[in-house]
């Protein structure tokens, strides 16, 4: 009888632990109202390299990320569109010319007027806010956590400033199984600083209900990278732990994680590794373009379902275009995946919020060198051996943060978004 009391006991204690884990899943899909920097329905956060530098902005690195094998002259760059310059602060003079032979000139984001601008831009637009890409291999080296550490301190004052939202993004790309504990260590470094995992001291960093939110991107590629799921598993319950400030975890996966094709590795675990986590953001970047989205779109409803079913959220990416030309070797063929004038990204917002995501992630606000940036770009761009894109000059330079924030204002107040792009106004 003692037996059969004890059974009946643990098994009615497992009825009510999975009521009340099923109760929690529901919830935890079911995305508030929208409420400022906090995960909820509405929310549109772009990524924000901010790894670019120029001689003489105090970085120590010189031309970083602008240039190709140590050089930044025509013939010899990876950016690929060229930034409108006409509101920054601090500028650098470059080696490319004009067509009038007038010196072109570029930003660095270590200078702090310069992240200082972006975020007001933010701001006019109506775009949440970013997610502060920190880069495994470059945090590793004293300048690259010299620069990234400035451009943070930069950040968080003007998300202050302009009441827009941060949250920290650990990018794992190249990344070895021997820096888990570098990373482990520089986020307690930053909470320490910061305060970003408590309302109390930091009231601008993204928080899912209680939680701050801290996102690993690199999980599951399968492009041969030096780290592992155990690895990806040990930093999610690190940043679980009450060391970490109990994180809410968004994991950046693969475009076709669900089921493991393409892009992904083939792991048994590698689901059950997603599961503990709170937030998934599949990588769309160079997946498809503007004709081939309306069948790729169905892959967000699948995605959105599973995460429904499985007790997370969900955050797609969508992107304004792609080029990858003076990036890659002269004898390479180019690579572009045309903008059309703000169409294409249009049809993204339209299609993942048709297919039930509440949250999007704009790829990106500023990386000018895969052509992706969202941020003021330039219709005059720089003539010689490099070819940049020009901005079309029928669109204004600010068109694609003015849709941004156009998405954003219209998933916030749960309307539906037209198939079709709208007009911006003349100014």
């Amino acid at each position: 009888m003692k037996i059969k009391n004890t059974f009946l006991s643990t098994f009615i204690l497992s009825l009510i632990v999975l009521n009340f884990n099923s109760i929690r899943a529901q919830e935890s899909v079911k995305l508030k109202k929208f409420k400022k920097h906090t995960l909820s329905a509405g929310l549109v956060m772009a990524g924000y390299q901010g790894w670019f530098d120029a001689p003489g902005d105090g970085s120590d690195r010189g031309w970083y990320h602008y240039e190709r094998k140590g050089r930044f002259e025509p013939g010899y760059c990876t950016i690929d569109v060229w930034p409108e310059m006409s509101e920054y602060e601090k500028q650098y003079e470059t080696a490319f010319k004009f067509e009038d032979g007038t010196p072109a000139t570029v930003f660095s984001p270590h200078d702090e007027s310069t992240v200082n601008l972006h975020f007001k831009w933010m701001k006019d637009y109506h775009i949440d806010g970013v997610f502060m890409q920190r880069f495994v291999v470059e945090v590793k080296s004293e300048l690259g956590k010299k620069h990234f550490n400035k451009v943070l301190h930069s950040a968080s004052k003007a998300a202050t400033e302009h009441d827009r939202t941060i949250a920290i993004m650990y990018d794992m790309s190249g990344m070895q199984s021997a820096d888990i504990d570098l990373v482990m260590k520089d986020w307690k470094e930053i909470i320490t600083e910061y305060g970003f995992d408590k309302r109390s001291r930091y009231k601008n960093y993204l928080f899912n209900d209680d939680r701050p939110v801290i996102a690993l991107w690199g999980v599951g590629f399968n492009d041969g990278r030096k780290y592992n799921l155990k690895d990806v598993e040990k930093l999610i319950q690190f940043f679980k732990s009450d060391e970490a400030g109990n994180c809410s975890v968004l994991l950046g996966v693969p475009t076709y994680w669900r089921e493991q094709g393409r892009d992904c590795v083939k792991d048994d675990n590698f689901l059950d590794i997603v599961k503990q986590a709170d937030i998934v953001h599949p990588w769309f970047v160079g997946r498809f373009n503007e004709n081939g989205y309306p069948n790729f779109k169905s892959i967000i409803g699948k995605d959105v379902k599973w995460c429904e079913e499985n007790g997370l959220a969900y955050m797609p990416v969508v992107f304004p275009g792609f080029s990858w030309n003076n990036m890659l070797p002269p004898d390479k063929p180019s690579s572009t995946n045309p903008r059309n004038k703000g169409n294409f990204l249009w049809k993204q917002f339209s299609g993942a919020a048709s297919e039930g995501a509440q949250m999007v992630y704009v790829a990106m606000f500023d990386e000018i060198d895969e052509g992706t940036a969202i941020f003021k770009l330039a219709h005059k761009v720089p003539v010689g051996k490099s070819k940049f894109i020009a901005l079309e000059d029928d669109i204004p330079s600010d068109h694609y943060l003015w849709l941004t924030g156009k998405a954003a204002d219209l998933l916030k107040r749960n309307k539906k978004l037209p198939t079709e792009k709208p007009l911006q106004a003349e100014k």
